[in-house]
């Protein structure tokens, strides 16, 4: 069960709820939410009467929970969430558009693409400085350099920064930098990372792991939101199946799955999803179609060259290809893009 303080509810009143519970033998969290003090029930609240906190004084309203991720289902808020990201939303009927290089390789790379998913319709770049890889010998990225590429990326094009943190040690330099700081897949299950991300107010896009499934996924989210950060968006990148063919296999399923239990904005990254550039289009596309809130791509000016992750990137003709056919299948699912409001029609794609 959930408490939920009115704004203006002083500390005597919320010692009085915590007095009460902690007379009943329940141990309580309590978090800032959209300006109110909620005030959580650790364990089994199941015999706790709402009835017997709702007229007390500061009480705004008694939430029962009948899910085991209380802030991220929908029996918390019914409604969907919209993060704000330095000005650019995520979540709503606008479709959010993050694409670039999967790492930070140099400045010229890192400033080619970013102009180029921006021309193209991007509102936000991706790019990683620290990239936690498979192996040892893989290339991990320029860590701080890249951190400072993509500073001034962002101070070049406008494009909010979306990128990677490593561990917790590297959490205040990303946190620098990022306008949205992405725990991984790798990280999805690393409570430490989910904990301190979750003690800063800065949207976090957090990826389902590999292996996860997800009711794991909006548990690792629940970690977040329970220590006051409510800016969390969810990413669907594919998991782990029996099929070789493809990098993994992109799990459509869980976007409405995730709409129906969760209020939380859901991304779709295709690109990690099936692994080929040539597939790309076609997952991006179907997760619009299956209720995505946007989508996370990448791109790089010559793959052929990429340190990680080229066999799936995107050149940007190609992604603006993709961009004109999602701008004609977003009014289908009456949805625009973020910074377009007009409809479109198709136009010739320009030549690099």
């Amino acid at each position: 069960m959930l408490i939920v303080m009115k704004p203006n509810a002083t500390e005597a009143e919320i010692a009085e709820i915590r007095k009460r519970l902690w007379g009943m033998g329940r141990t309580t969290r309590e978090f800032p939410v959209d300006s109110r003090v909620t005030i959580s029930i650790l364990g089994d609240s199941s015999g706790v009467d709402p009835d017997l906190f709702s007229t007390m004084a500061g009480v705004d309203e008694t939430i029962p929970i009948y899910k085991p991720f209380r802030l991220a289902g929908r029996d918390f808020r019914a409604g969907n969430t919209v993060v704000d990201v330095a000005g650019e939303l995520i979540g709503g009927n606008s479709l959010a558009i993050i694409a670039g290089p999967c790492s930070v390789e140099n400045r010229d790379q890192l400033l080619r693409t970013a102009e180029a998913v921006k021309r193209r319709g991007a509102r936000f770049l991706r790019g990683g400085a620290y990239k936690p890889r498979t192996s040892p010998y893989a290339f991990q990225g320029l860590r701080e350099e890249g951190l400072a590429l993509l500073g001034e990326a962002k101070a070049a094009t406008g494009l909010r920064i979306v990128t990677e943190v490593k561990d917790v040690a590297t959490l205040d330099a990303v946190a620098e930098v990022a306008d949205m700081i992405q725990v991984g897949a790798r990280n999805m299950s690393n409570f430490s990372l989910l904990e301190a991300v979750g003690e800063r107010s800065k949207p976090v896009l957090l990826k389902r792991g590999i292996s996860a499934t997800i009711e794991e996924l909006l548990m690792s989210a629940e970690y977040i939101l329970a220590r006051g950060n409510q800016n969390v968006v969810l990413c669907e990148r594919g998991i782990r199946t029996f099929e070789p063919y493809t990098r993994n296999t992109l799990d459509l399923n869980a976007i409405p799955v995730i709409k129906k239990l969760s209020h939380l904005p859901v991304l779709v990254d295709p690109s990690h999803g099936i692994g080929m550039w040539d597939g790309v289009t076609s997952m991006a596309l179907a997760g619009i179609a299956a209720g995505a809130d946007g989508l996370i791509i990448e791109v790089h000016h010559d793959p052929s060259v990429a340190l990680s992750d080229g066999q799936q990137s995107l050149k940007p003709e190609r992604f603006a290809e993709l961009m004109e056919k999602v701008r004609r299948i977003a009014p289908i699912v009456d949805r625009t893009i973020a910074g377009e409001h007009r409809p479109h029609t198709h136009r010739p794609v320009p030549a690099d």
